[in-house]
């Protein structure tokens, strides 16, 4: 998981950088993504050096990644709409908050399954013989 926050962080760094040059500068906000991505990156680098720490490190980046879609979701949803006809008043904002908003989707899914996979092996140390 610390390897996949740190890819999706670059994306979104990527992502931010190139909406902020598109959309000819004009406007912070399409740098949100990159914040997002530097956090993403932050925290899995942390996660990679400090192994006592990973659990809770990934659990912040599943946080932040809930946080990231909370925030992009309109823009998926106004994408979305343009399927059925309808037009997207900054199409540059909507489609940026797309990508982010599926980035983030992608890593909650992956974030979820690694839990699972994580409970469902037993650990060592709970572990007790009879004997």
């Amino acid at each position: 998981m610390p390897k996949l926050s740190t890819t999706i962080g670059v994306i979104m760094i990527l992502l931010g950088a190139i909406s902020y040059i598109a959309t000819g500068a004009a406007s912070a906000t399409a740098l949100i993504p990159a914040f997002f991505g530097i956090v993403f990156v932050a925290l899995g680098i942390l996660g990679t050096r400090n192994e006592s720490m990973r659990k809770h490190v990934m659990h912040a980046a599943l946080l932040l990644a809930i946080l990231g879609l909370g925030g992009s979701f309109g823009g998926l949803m106004s994408v979305l709409g343009v399927l059925t006809g309808g037009e997207l008043e900054r199409p540059a904002a909507a489609y940026a908050q797309a990508v982010m908003a599926i980035l983030c989707i992608f890593f909650i899914v992956a974030g979820v399954k690694s839990f699972i996979n994580a409970r469902k092996q037993p650990k060592a140390d709970t572990e007790f013989e009879d004997g």
